[in-house]
């Protein structure tokens, strides 16, 4: 069963959540915008969610998780939290 590790930062626009891609991607530290801007309580660890399996997390953030680039910052994703980056940090097939 496939496995994946991965943090997050969700907010609650779509706006604030491309603004914090463009961030990160322009050298930002990751955990950093988590701790800083993070509606979950995971941002605190930086927004680490830990290993977990396909089904575990609501579809749409499933769904990117488990056919997303390792080691690339997808997003906005919505969900019925808000807006989401995701960064999968490991993956196992």
């Amino acid at each position: 069963m496939p496995k994946a590790t991965a943090r997050h930062i969700l907010v609650t626009t779509k706006e604030t959540c491309e603004e914090l891609k463009n961030k990160i991607e322009a050298g930002a530290d990751f955990a950093a915008c988590a701790r800083e801007n993070s509606k979950c309580p995971s941002g605190r660890d930086g927004g680490n969610l830990g290993e977990f399996g396909p089904g575990q997390m609501v579809k749409e953030f499933d769904q990117a998780v488990f056919t997303g680039e390792v080691g690339k910052v997808i997003g906005p994703i919505k969900t019925e939290f808000g807006y989401h980056l995701i960064e999968v940090t490991k993956r196992s097939e």
